[in-house]
């Protein structure tokens, strides 16, 4: 949640989707003094990652709706929002949020890696496409480190 608060202050403030990535990095680290001009860069990376921007024409677009983010009066992002989580993190988190329970999806998980004889993710992603929950974005990022042979 505060990831998506932090990503949706500059274009809420702004009231646009678009905003060149200078424009974005001025909003978080000198209007609202949030971070520094190099953490507010680290968390476009962040922010990409997880789909929440991507980049066009030299302009970040907002993959979500800003305006259906709530950013409340006082709120300031935990430093921890700068780091990135695994792929493997965010697939667990998915299953986590969808109902399953965490230590049963590990233990799941770690028997498909197993039986497939395949990387963390990849047995993530096939678990819960298994359990009907919905991880396209995850699993592109998978083939994508499958391809370059990434593990």
């Amino acid at each position: 949640m505060s990831l998506e608060a932090a990503v949706a202050a500059p274009f809420r403030d702004r009231g646009r989707t678009r905003l060149g990535e200078g424009e974005f990095v001025v909003a978080l680290s000198l209007d609202r003094d949030w971070f520094t001009p190099d953490q507010a860069k680290r968390l476009v990376d962040v922010a990409a990652g997880r789909g929440l921007l991507s980049r066009e024409d030299d302009e970040l677009v907002a993959e979500f709706d800003p305006g259906s983010v709530a950013v409340p009066d006082g709120f300031v992002p935990d430093e921890s929002v700068l780091r990135e989580q695994s792929t493997f993190e965010r697939v667990l988190s998915v299953l986590v949020d969808a109902g399953v329970e965490k230590q049963a999806a590990v233990a799941a998980i770690n028997e498909r890696q197993r039986e497939l004889g395949v990387t963390i993710e990849a047995a993530a992603v096939v678990y819960a496409r298994r359990r009907g929950i919905d991880v396209d974005a995850v699993a592109e990022r998978v083939l994508d480190e499958l391809e370059r042979g990434e593990r």
